[in-house]
């Protein structure tokens, strides 16, 4: 059983975006949303989702890592003119392409629209993910229609992370603070 709020395999998924030309071949440097992922490296096609929500499935000539970026080729970007036009465009890959996430794991598009509960009590469901230089914590819309909740994913405040059922389990609300 898959959580409603959890993307169907067919979605598209962004892993990157297009932060600027790379060269004058066509080249383009991608930041990455999760600087340690190589899921873009072995992808014969991607989705390419313009800043004004235009969509265009491109192959792709050749990727390769660069620190922690990503350089892409992508087929019919020939200059830094036409590379430069698809600067802010994210790059998207089909759900159904993730490999299995590692024991304790999850993916973040999995558990965006969850609902997160303290103490028996739904607190609200997770709008997003930050990622800070040391930590990663859940943005939650506040059920009470407060301010939302800044989790940090650390065992202090998680208890249990059940994508498949939608729901997240936090141990204590002690030491959170509101955005």
């Amino acid at each position: 059983m898959i959580s409603p709020a959890s993307p169907a395999p067919d979605d598209w998924i962004p892993l990157a975006e297009v932060a600027r030309p790379h060269g004058v071949r066509g080249e383009l440097r991608l930041k990455l949303f999760n600087k340690d992922s190589d899921l873009l490296l072995d992808r014969d096609e991607v989705l390419v989702r313009l800043p004004d929500g235009e969509e265009h499935e491109v192959s792709i000539d050749h990727a390769r890592r660069a620190d922690d970026a990503i350089l892409m080729k992508l087929y019919s970007v020939d200059d830094r003119d036409r590379a430069d036009e698809l600067r802010g465009a994210l790059i998207c890959i089909r759900r159904r392409d993730f490999p299995p996430p590692e024991e304790g794991e999850f993916y973040v598009c999995d558990a965006k629209g969850a609902r997160v509960v303290c103490g028996g009590t739904t607190i609200g469901t997770v709008k997003d993910v930050l990622n800070y230089p040391t930590i990663d914590a859940l943005v939650v819309t506040a059920a009470d229609g407060g301010k939302d909740w800044e989790v940090p994913l650390i065992d202090v405040f998680i208890e249990a992370v059940d994508v498949v059922a939608g729901e997240i389990v936090l141990k204590t609300l002690d030491g959170l603070e509101r955005g």
